[in-house]
């Protein structure tokens, strides 16, 4: 077997040289996948290799195949994959800054400098109302010594004790979410010893400013494990257990409360959560219970100023606000309601100040922003919202360390509008804008952005924000449209700018995002309505909403192109299935394509995690629903549009597996002579490469895959 993959490995790349590269074909190997609803026979089950530090040769031969026969097709492209790549890059200012966020006594920012891929973290003595004079620029964390000689590398939490002289924070140096704890005193620039390998990326500091809350995790599944406290100096495998979660569906994480007084240490599932506490100032002390779990009933809270503030959906089905006295946040009769549940609008996130609560709501499709006078000095007269200049956009609650600020920060943008950041004082409303995203090139006023509507087959209205160039765009049914979806987990497809889309605009392109069931676009029934036995609606949502943007001709009916990544490329998968003829090109990124097998699957990260989103197959009525779409299991002998499938090798939430059976099983399956191209970064996980320049090369090579497919068309 290893013989013949070596051979692939040669075909594929002597096919570069040829003007019809052939496509490597996996090898058919009957394999048997048994569940207590039935077996199942999966003939590409073979290129699965569990081993997290290396795989077997046979499918590192199949896999550098694949790579080698795309690097082939795509060989005629590499000019506009260029072109476009420049571009990308040249809108980009190199030297850059976020602008400085004050926490007690310093101004935090990160920076780029010229050429880096990766940011350096940094920070500066300072009051409220500015750096103090003079003060000294200090680095905590420089980005590109951390990564240099490393093919991936990710920061992850970034924690400061509270007296300001240590730094806790993670890093990933592989890209599947195994990150390492490491501390650094911030006084004399030296790093701790005791790093701990196999943490999540999240740490809470206790007031003795030497002891840290973290989380391990499995091994294995790469699931959330066990709380554990860790002391400065000391050897972490004497760290002492906190809390272990015996419930898998459950995910833990730990947290300080907004004033630090607590450690919060949360358990979150699709369904149901749970929050336990534990003193700053008692580290030791074993958690206490603040809101135990229900079954339906979803709890989240911080504390501030000697009360609990709980966001929760208890008899509110698009969550309510109400605040709590220490040491009653579980009885309901000392709840007083802050914010009503609204039908319209969905409570989403609070962030808690000595005088205010700022709030992220959704309605319509929009995220926004609302202040609410709160605390024994209230900071504002009443509650307003913030004003935004846009149908469509996104607005959410920015980075706010310190609670003792008379403003919030806020970020706003939109699909032409780039990222703003803004600063909204309580007392007045007004905004002061500190920062908007530098895009070298680019003139907003030749580009334009609406929200429309789109009718559903079952009655629904479907919105869609979309973009385009007022210049190069017509609608007369003649251009071609890049469609987006997701339609999971209750994540809002947010109308976001984004610089590397320019070079799609300036082609003519119409941008689309589709907000489909499964998201929480429309609030909590919307997302209620695209999960578990749902879920089809977010598949139909999608292509209705391609077939209302040819019907009212924003986009030529043989040039639409549909594109999403992860659960979005689960969207994409069972489209192509279902419409596949709707669409001259698919782009589908780290998808999780093979439904069935995974959630059936235990020994898989994330899987009993998931049971609660998608479902759990070990129940006859919801095996059988989930295999009426997985998209794996529904590759037919029919014709498909074209397809450029991407995953990375130490994907941990979607393994590299499930996109390559996929593109094995359809190359075998399908009838029509379009391109299915298969690219595995064999140094990445999920989310691709890291540095802000090398992750734009796949992005050039979608845009330059779907660009050559338009200009194709009657040709």
């Amino acid at each position: 077997m290893i013989t013949y993959f070596i051979a692939l490995i040669s075909m594929a790349l002597s096919s570069q040289t040829q003007s019809a590269p052939t496509p490597p074909l996996a090898p058919r190997i009957p394999f048997v996948v048994k569940s207590p609803q039935g077996d199942r026979v999966d003939e590409y089950y073979w290129i699965r290799d569990d081993d997290t530090k290396t795989k077997r040769p046979e499918i590192l031969a199949y896999l550098n195949a694949e790579n080698a026969y795309t690097d082939a097709v795509t060989a005629v492209l590499v000019p506009l994959q260029e072109k476009m790549l420049g571009e990308m890059r040249g809108r980009i200012k190199e030297d850059d800054q976020t602008p400085p966020n004050f926490d007690n006594g310093y101004w935090y920012s990160t920076r780029f400098d010229t050429g880096a891929e990766y940011p350096v973290y940094e920070r500066q003595a300072g009051t409220p109302i500015g750096a103090t004079p003079n003060a000294p620029m200090e680095v905590m964390l420089d980005g590109p010594v951390l990564a240099k000689g490393k093919p991936f590398y990710s920061i992850g939490a970034v924690e400061v004790s509270p007296d300001n002289q240590w730094l806790a924070w993670t890093d990933d140096v592989t890209g599947r979410r195994i990150s390492t704890l490491r501390f650094k005193n911030l006084r004399t620039g030296v790093t701790s010893a005791d790093a701990i390998p196999g943490v999540l990326e999240n740490a809470a500091w206790a007031l003795d400013n030497k002891t840290v809350f973290y989380i391990r995790q499995d091994p294995v599944l790469l699931q959330t494990g066990p709380v554990y406290r860790h002391e400065i100096g000391t050897d972490p495998s004497k760290d002492v257990l906190v809390y272990n979660e015996p419930d898998l569906t459950l995910g833990t994480s730990v947290q300080s409360s907004r004033g630090h007084e607590k450690v919060l240490i949360m358990m979150d599932g699709f369904d149901t959560t749970e929050i336990r506490a534990v003193s700053a100032n008692q580290p030791t002390m074993a958690p206490t219970t603040v809101l135990p779990r229900m079954a339906g009933v979803r709890n989240y809270a911080d504390f501030l100023a000697g009360k609990w503030v709980i966001r929760t959906n208890e008899n509110a089905l698009n969550f309510k606000l109400v605040e709590a006295p220490d040491g009653a946040a579980n009885d309901r009769s000392k709840w007083k309601e802050l914010i009503p549940s609204r039908a319209e609008t969905s409570l989403d996130e609070f962030t808690l100040f000595d005088g205010a609560i700022a709030v992220a709501e959704r309605a319509e499709a929009n995220s926004i922003v609302r202040v609410i006078p709160w605390g024994a000095k209230p900071a504002c007269a009443k509650a307003f919202t913030i004003a935004s200049d846009e149908s469509a956009f996104s607005m959410g609650l920015g980075t706010n360390r310190d609670p003792s600020l008379a403003s919030i920060r806020v970020n706003y943008t939109s699909m032409v509008t780039p990222r703003t950041v803004w600063d909204v004082d309580f007392a007045t409303g007004a905004r002061t804008v500190l920062k908007v995203q530098p895009v070298i090139g680019y003139d907003k006023s030749l580009y334009e952005t609406t929200r429309i509507w789109a009718p559903s087959r079952d009655g629904k209205r479907i919105p869609i924000s979309i973009a385009w160039r007022k210049d190069r765009f017509k609608r007369d049914g003649s251009a071609p449209v890049y469609q987006e979806g997701y339609g999971a987990y209750g994540i809002s497809s947010d109308a976001e700018f984004s610089s590397n889309q320019i070079s799609l605009l300036d082609r003519g392109f119409l941008l689309a995002t589709a907000h489909v069931r499964g998201g929480a676009d429309l609030g909590q029934e919307w997302y209620e309505d695209g999960r578990l036995t749902h879920k089809k609606n977010s598949f139909n949502d999608f292509e209705d909403v391609t077939d209302f943007l040819v019907k009212e001709k924003f986009g030529a009916e043989d040039k639409i192109f549909a594109t999403g990544g992860s659960a979005g490329g689960l969207l994409m998968g069972a489209v192509a299935n279902q419409a596949g003829d709707k669409y001259r090109g698919i782009g589908l990124h780290v998808p999780f394509v093979d439904v069935l097998t995974t959630m059936l699957d235990e020994s898989i990260p994330l899987t009993t995690n998931e049971w609660t989103q998608w479902g759990d197959p070990r129940e006859k009525a919801v095996y059988e629903y989930m295999g009426s779409y997985s998209p794996y299991d529904h590759i037919e002998k029919k014709a498909y549009p074209a397809m450029l499938v991407t995953t990375g090798l130490w994907d941990s939430q979607v393994q590299y597996y499930e996109p390559t059976k996929y593109v094995a099983k359809m190359r075998a399956m399908r009838t029509d002579q379009n391109p299915l191209l298969l690219r595995i970064n064999m140094d990445a996980g999920h989310g691709g490469n890291s540095g802000r320049f090398n992750r734009l090369k796949q992005v050039a090579l979608e845009y330059a895959f779907f660009v050559d497919l338009a200009e194709s068309v009657g040709k």
